[in-house]
């Protein structure tokens, strides 16, 4: 039998490793000469973002659970309710069960505020990062954008702003239909959120960015999130109000997701109880709801855009790779 420990080899290539190196290299003087600057934050927190779907993982210390941060943005918020104006973190993060082809369980995570901005300003600002970052992947420079009941609408036929569970699995049936049994069996079938989610990435996401980057706004009201909830910025999107989230994506792979940022801890705290009841819904472990973050909120949390970007999506991108593996020295099972 072979002994598992003894294959040592890192997935990646040496010629990889140092593109790695020289894109966060990159990345740090894009953010360093626009007046960012870099902050480090603790990777194991009491705090833990509450999420219907992402499951962090818990580690015990003492009689205290802590928790691997599945993004810095509870202690990123904490700085800028503390006085920090426009900071940046590279970091470590980790997601439990996450493993496939764009997904490791550890992955490395670019994720920046700057105070001020809202949401066009945001938006404007991934592009230009998309423009300087992603010009080699796609041949072609800058980056457009479109909002979701556009893109959403063209692909199904279904305007996503207030359709129906039935109006979106007939959209399914017809286009997507093997989605999974749980949707319409079991003690919680899908919402309209879920049906949506779906939809987006079936039958929408893979035609995204295959000749530009581009970024997606205007979600759906279900899907905010830490985000607003506002005028949309397309006018013809099919909605008088849209959660203000944007996401990044190039040649059908997601890339980031950004706010227009939520300042009122009452609303926080309204969402993460309801986050809280889905995730009974479906026997997930529960998760705190009370967090250091809401008391920097209550204090008073600044107007500002954010948004967390994949470093090694990114660098997969840039090199025409098709696998996180083929980033990364040590994916999970050799970790």
């Amino acid at each position: 039998m072979t002994d598992r420990n003894s294959d040592f080899s890192p997935t990646s290539s040496v010629h990889t490793l140092k593109e790695r190196a020289v894109l966060l290299r990159r990345l740090r003087e894009f953010f360093d000469s626009r007046g960012f600057f870099e902050v480090q934050t603790p990777v194991l927190s009491h705090d833990v973002l509450v999420d219907r779907y992402i499951e962090p993982i818990a580690v015990p210390v003492g009689r205290e659970t802590f928790y691997l941060q599945t993004s810095p943005e509870f202690a990123l918020k904490r700085l800028l309710a503390a006085g920090c104006p426009r900071i940046y973190e590279i970091t470590p993060a980790f997601r439990r069960g996450d493993r496939g082809p764009l997904h490791n369980v550890e992955f490395t995570l670019l994720e920046w505020y700057r105070v001020g901005d809202g949401y066009r300003e945001g938006i404007d600002f991934l592009r230009e990062l998309a423009g300087a970052f992603l010009v080699p992947a796609t041949g072609e420079g800058g980056a457009e954008w479109r909002s979701f009941g556009s893109l959403f609408r063209a692909k199904t036929g279904v305007n996503p702003h207030g359709a129906t569970v039935g109006e979106l699995r007939r959209a399914a049936d017809r286009l997507a239909p093997n989605y999974p049994e749980s949707y319409v069996g079991g003690e919680t079938p899908a919402t309209a959120d879920d049906w949506i989610d779906y939809l987006f990435e079936e039958t929408v996401q893979p035609d995204l960015g295959v000749r530009k980057p581009v970024v997606v706004c205007d979600y759906p009201v279900g899907q905010a999130q830490l985000a607003k909830i506002g005028p949309p910025l397309d006018p013809d999107g099919g909605a008088a109000e849209v959660t203000r989230r944007f996401e990044l994506f190039c040649k059908g792979i997601e890339l980031a997701n950004g706010y227009d940022e939520l300042t009122d801890p009452a609303e926080l705290r309204a969402r993460f109880a309801e986050t809280a009841r889905a995730r009974r819904a479906r026997s997930a472990a529960a998760l705190p709801t009370e967090s250091r973050l809401l008391a920097a909120m209550d204090a008073g949390l600044p107007p500002s855009s954010g948004c967390a970007l994949g470093v090694d999506r990114l660098l997969m991108l840039r090199l025409g790779l098709e696998k996180i593996d083929d980033v990364i020295p040590f994916p999970t099972e050799i970790a």
